[in-house]
C-alpha cells in the first residue's frame, strides 16, 4: 500500500511534469519564436515590422482564443462525467497521450514557413495547451484523497512551489544547452546539443520533443504513487452529466460567496494569464529582447514563484487563502501599472537611457514579482475552491473553475488588441489588465474567507 507521503508527492510530480507548458511553451520559448517566425512571414508578405509585429501577436491571441472555447465548453462535462463515474485517472492518461503527441509536433515550426505553417504550430500549440488544461482538472480534484484538514494550503501551495522548481529547471536546461541566442550559441556560449542546425533554430524548435520528454519522465512517480479513490462504479451518461452541469449554475444563485469567487476567478486568472502570454511578446517588441533574455527573465520570474508559493503555502494553511490571493493581486496591480508607464527611454515621464541596462533591470524586477505574486494566487486558488466543495463534487466543481477561467479568456486578447489598435502602443495595449485585476479585487469583497465550512 502506497503511503500517505508517497501519494502527496507523486501528486506533485504532476505540476514538475506539467509545468514547461506555461514556462517552455507559452511563455519564455516557445511563444516568443512562434512570435519571430509570423512576423518573418508577415514582413515577408509586404508588412512594415510595426504591422507584421501587431499581426504576429493577433494571430497568437486567436489561436489561444480556439484553444480557450473548447476549454470552456468541454471542462465541466467532463468533471461531471468523471465525477459520474468516479473515474478521474483515465482523463488523466488519456489528455496526457495527447500533449506529448502534440507538443513533440512543435519541432516542425521552422522559419520561413507558409501560412500553413503557422496554421499547423497553433493547432498543435492549441491541443498541447488544452490537454494539459483538461489533465489538471481531474488531478486538481484528486486532492480531497490526499489528505483531510487545514493542511490543504500547505499541500497545494508547496506543489505548486515544487511545480515551479520544475519549470526553472527545465527552462534552464533549454538555455544552457538547446535554445540559441542571435549569434547562433547558446547560453553558455556553444551550438546546441545533439548537432542541432542553430541556423535552422533546431535548438530553439527542441523545446516541443523536450517538453514531451520532460513530461513523460517525470510523470512516472504519479503514475506509481497516485491511486484512484475506491467509489462505487458508475457509468458515462451525457445527458446526465450535462443535467449536472445546469444544476451547478443555477445553485450559484443560492451560494453567494462561491458565485462571487468564480467571478473574481475569471477575472484576475485571466488578467495573470495575459500577462504570461504577452510577457515575452512584450519583452521582445518594447524592449527589443532576444528568446536567451526572455528566458532567463523566466528563470528570475520562476525562482521568485518557487520561494513565495513555499511560503504562501504555509501562510494558507495558517489564516486560509484569501489574504494571500488579495495580496497577490495588489502586488500584480502594481506591476501592471509600472510596466505600462515604460520603455526603454522613460518610465511614467521621468526619462532613462535607453543605452543603459536600467529599463532591462526594472523589467526583471516587474518579472521576479510577477512570479513572486502569480504563483501564491494559484495556488491558493484551488484551496479558496476546495473551501467551497466537497471530495465527491470536487471533479465538476473544479471543471466549473476551469470553465470560470475560460469563459472571459477571449477579454485579455481581445482589450489588448484594441487598446493596441487605439493607442498604436505595444505597452499601453497592457493597460486593460488593471481593469482587470481591479475588478477581481472588488467581487473578493463578497467571499467568505472559509467558504462555505464557516
Amino acid at each position: 500500500m502506497v503511503s500517505q507521503g508517497k501519494r502527496i508527492w507523486g501528486w506533485w510530480f504532476f505540476d514538475w511534469a506539467s509545468q514547461p507548458v506555461n514556462t517552455l511553451l507559452l511563455t519564455f520559448i516557445f511563444g516568443p519564436y512562434f512570435g519571430e517566425v509570423a512576423r518573418g512571414y508577415f514582413m515577408g508578405a509586404g508588412m512594415d515590422e510595426e504591422a507584421a509585429k501587431a499581426a504576429a501577436q493577433s494571430y497568437w491571441a486567436f489561436g489561444l482564443f480556439l484553444a480557450s472555447l473548447v476549454i470552456l465548453v468541454m471542462a465541466p462535462i467532463l468533471g461531471a462525467i468523471a465525477d459520474g463515474t468516479g473515474k478521474r485517472l483515465v482523463w488523466v492518461w488519456f489528455f496526457s497521450a495527447l500533449y506529448i503527441g502534440s507538443s513533440a509536433a512543435l519541432w516542425y515550426v521552422a522559419p520561413g514557413g507558409e501560412i500553413g505553417t503557422l496554421r499547423w504550430a497553433m493547432f498543435f500549440f492549441g491541443m498541447a495547451f488544452l490537454s494539459m488544461e483538461f489533465a489538471t482538472v481531474f488531478t486538481n480534484a484528486l486532492m480531497p484523497s490526499l489528505s483531510e484538514g487545514d493542511d490543504m494550503g500547505k499541500i497545494s501551495g508547496s506543489g505548486f512551489a515544487f511545480g515551479y522548481l520544475g519549470g526553472l529547471v527545465a527552462l534552464f536546461t533549454m538555455l544552457l544547452f538547446f535554445a540559441e541566442g542571435g549569434n547562433g550559441t547558446t547560453l553558455i556560449g556553444r551550438e546546441p546539443l545533439f548537432g542541432l542546425d542553430p541556423e535552422a533554430r533546431e535548438g530553439t524548435r527542441f523545446v516541443g520533443p523536450f517538453s514531451a520528454i520532460w513530461y513523460l519522465v517525470f510523470m512516472i512517480p504519479f503514475v506509481l504513487w497516485v491511486k484512484e479513490p475506491k467509489v462505487a462504479p458508475g457509468r458515462v451518461h451525457l445527458g446526465a452529466a450535462l443535467a449536472s452541469v445546469a444544476e451547478f449554475i443555477r445553485g450559484l444563485r443560492f451560494r453567494k460567496s462561491l458565485a462571487a469567487y468564480l467571478g473574481s476567478s475569471l477575472f484576475y486568472r485571466d488578467a495573470l494569464n495575459g500577462l504570461y502570454t504577452f510577457g515575452g511578446i512584450y519583452a521582445s517588441n518594447v524592449l527589443n529582447w532576444e528568446v536567451t533574455q526572455i528566458g532567463i527573465f523566466g528563470i528570475v520570474g520562476g525562482a521568485t514563484a518557487v520561494l513565495t508559493s513555499w511560503i504562501a503555502g504555509k501562510m494558507d494553511s495558517n489564516r486560509g487563502p484569501k489574504p494571500v490571493i488579495v495580496w497577490s493581486i495588489v502586488v500584480l496591480l502594481v506591476v501592471c501599472t509600472l510596466v505600462v508607464g515604460m520603455d526603454r527611454d522613460q518610465i511614467w515621464g521621468l526619462p532613462l537611457d535607453p543605452a543603459s541596462s536600467t529599463p532591462d533591470i526594472i523589467f526583471f524586477i516587474c518579472g521576479a514579482l510577477i512570479g513572486g505574486a502569480g504563483g501564491p494566487l494559484q495556488a491558493s486558488s484551488r484551496t479558496m475552491l476546495l473551501r467551497h466543495t466537497t471530495p465527491d463534487r470536487a471533479t465538476e466543481a473544479f471543471g466549473m473553475f476551469a470553465l470560470s477561467g475560460k469563459v472571459a479568456s477571449f477579454l485579455t486578447p481581445g482589450l489588448v488588441a484594441v487598446a493596441t489598435w487605439f493607442s498604436q502602443s505595444a505597452r499601453m495595449g497592457i493597460a486593460p489588465v488593471i481593469l482587470l485585476f481591479l475588478l477581481a479585487l472588488i467581487l473578493l469583497l463578497w467571499v467568505n474567507p472559509k467558504g462555505e465550512r464557516g
